[in-house]
């Protein structure tokens, strides 16, 4: 309902409170639209509600509001419904485009000009993200745009002014990661072909780019009663032989009965190219094949091996 002047000593009727009420609550009588609506003068002081599945338009004209006059929209449809300046000015400092849920006050400051206040603006940043890990940064000034989560020993960095991920440059000859395991687990093998000797290690290198430096010391023995018994030893990456022999226990032609021991040591610089866990681990046999020879004598003594990642 427009403003309106009384005089004194008017009784105003029932019909009259209700509407003051309902405009000065900023409310009155909700109209509901379901398509593009131009508003009227009898509009002031009430609810237009658009419910209307597509797009519409609530049109705003001149000579139809007074100065105080006010109108409150509310769209509560799933189309968009825009609030249109046609001969009548609109001005607002949020938008005039409203989503489902959203709505605001239509306030006439002059029988052609009126603002738009926002009450419920509901669309805020829409959110970009889809998989767990991913983060949000800023495209173009404020809008919103996803980085995908990176991979395994990725790290963040900026290109061309945007953030993304990267694997990081080598580390130039230093240490990124040791690992270290050792056994006293005795192994036997009286055949020509290679056994694992317990001796064994994994690494998981951060870099595909990276060397991984091995160093074993390993405890090997055979009996001296048999004069053609040797040992030979190897190390191994995964089912790859990557250095053979690492040493060799020879025949002793000693003709008691005796044990010949030794600590037999290597170290190898290997380039895995991958940054999949790596085992490696040595392996020994008899070339002679005849009595055992063994590592880690009666779990007497033990080996070791460290792995060390270098970034290339």
């Amino acid at each position: 309902m427009a403003k309106q002047t009384f005089t004194t000593g008017q009784v105003l009727t029932a019909a009259q409170m209700t509407s003051l009420q309902q405009t000065a609550m900023g409310g009155g009588s909700t109209t509901a639209k379901t398509t593009s609506y131009v508003l009227t003068a009898a509009d002031a002081g009430t609810v237009v509600q658009m419910n209307a599945a597509g797009a519409t338009t609530i049109t705003v004209n001149t000579a139809l509001f007074a100065a105080g006059d006010s109108v409150q929209i509310q769209n509560i449809g799933a189309g968009v419904c825009t609030v249109t300046a046609g001969t009548a000015t609109v001005t607002t400092a949020g938008s005039l485009a409203l989503s489902q849920w959203e709505g605001g006050n239509l306030y006439f400051t002059s029988t052609s000009a009126s603002i738009f206040f926002d009450i419920v603006q509901s669309s805020g940043m829409t959110n970009p993200m889809t998989t767990t890990g991913d983060t949000i940064y800023s495209s173009s000034g404020s809008t919103p745009a996803r980085l995908g989560i990176g991979s395994t020993g990725q790290v963040l960095t900026v290109a061309g002014g945007i953030p993304s991920w990267a694997t990081p440059a080598g580390g130039g000859g230093k240490v990124l990661q040791v690992v270290h395991a050792q056994t006293n687990s005795a192994a036997s093998n009286s055949t020509s072909t290679f056994a694992d000797s317990n001796l064994t290690a994994t690494i998981t290198p951060t870099l595909a780019t990276s060397k991984v430096l091995v160093f074993v010391s390993q405890h090997i023995t055979k009996s001296s009663a048999n004069s053609s018994n040797s040992l030979a030893l190897r190390l191994v990456r995964g089912s790859t032989t990557i250095q053979d022999p690492i040493a060799t226990l020879g025949i002793y032609t000693a003709t008691a009965l005796a044990l010949v021991n030794m600590t037999a040591s290597t170290n190898y610089l290997d380039s895995p190219a991958t940054t999949s866990a790596t085992t490696y681990k040595t392996q020994f046999m008899n070339p002679n094949n005849t009595a055992n020879v063994t590592c880690q004598n009666g779990g007497d003594a033990t080996s070791s091996i460290t792995l060390m990642e270098i970034g290339a």
